[in-house]
């Protein structure tokens, strides 16, 4: 549900950059770094008062984001200092941009329209240093043909049950599997140059490891693991075990968010 600032305090938007290769994901956790625990300390630091902090998506540990955004509540603030103030305080993995107040009820996440993600593979012989820690390395050379075919199947509102790990909601005093039915508005499969193949994603919202399910097993069609006609008989079963492996997190970046 969306609230409202309390009297006196206004509701602040800002755009969230960051290599997450160190970071235990982004929600705050007690004893670890997370990203929205780096943010949340700096904020309070700045600003002398508890801030509780809204994104629009919770990346796992290793996942990293061209464009999180974020919202919460403060009393009227100056937005450049604060911008400044942050940038010093998160950096050098993590990057404030476009610090602005927004309308009250806006919400970083039940606002938003739609997520897109890119996950990058790395398809050569060699490790590269230089992109290690932002793509996922597979020697055996993919078919992104076949890979292009078989995400077209994926396109759609389908129960993403085969892709994503179940999760117990509680409703009252009942205890429930929360719905992983999902609408995939776009998935592309590119290959940028000679040896970099990436996958973009689009969906109104996207359940736990969705992503790296689908690409773990879109790369599974590429080398011949399964069969493209499989991918229909995979969302059908619903079961986590019918798909392909879970791609590592380091090669899935959060891109854009739509509002």
């Amino acid at each position: 549900m969306v609230s409202i600032p309390p009297e006196g305090m206004s509701r602040y938007k800002a755009h969230i950059a960051y290599d997450g290769t160190n970071f235990h994901g982004f929600a705050p956790n007690p004893g670890v770094a997370t990203v929205a625990g780096l943010i949340q300390t700096a904020l309070e630091k700045v600003l002398g008062v508890e801030i509780k902090i809204t994104c629009a998506g919770r990346t796992d540990a290793g996942v990293h984001a061209r464009r999180q955004v974020i919202s919460f509540d403060a009393e009227p603030i100056d937005i450049k200092q604060l911008e400044k103030s942050l940038n010093r305080l998160c950096a050098p993995h993590v990057s404030v941009f476009s610090l602005e107040e927004t309308v009250p009820n806006f919400d970083a996440r039940f606002s938003a329209k739609s997520r897109t993600y890119r996950y990058q593979i790395l398809n050569q012989d060699y490790v590269d240093p230089f992109l290690q820690r932002f793509v996922w390395h597979v020697r055996d050379r993919l078919d992104v043909k076949s890979m292009q075919e078989a995400s077209s199947l994926l396109i759609g509102e389908h129960d993403f049950s085969s892709f994503c790990r179940k999760r117990i909601v509680k409703i009252e005093s009942e205890k429930i599997e929360a719905s992983l039915v999902r609408e995939v508005q776009s998935l592309e499969i590119l290959q940028t140059d000679k040896n970099i193949i990436e996958i973009w994603a689009t969906a109104t919202s996207f359940c736990h490891q969705m992503v790296r399910s689908i690409t773990g097993t879109l790369v599974d069609v590429g080398l011949g693991k399964i069969e493209i006609n499989k991918i229909e008989t995979i969302l059908a079963e619903k079961d986590r075990n019918a798909a392909g492996r879970v791609a590592p997190p380091q090669g899935l970046t959060l891109m854009d968010v739509a509002y």
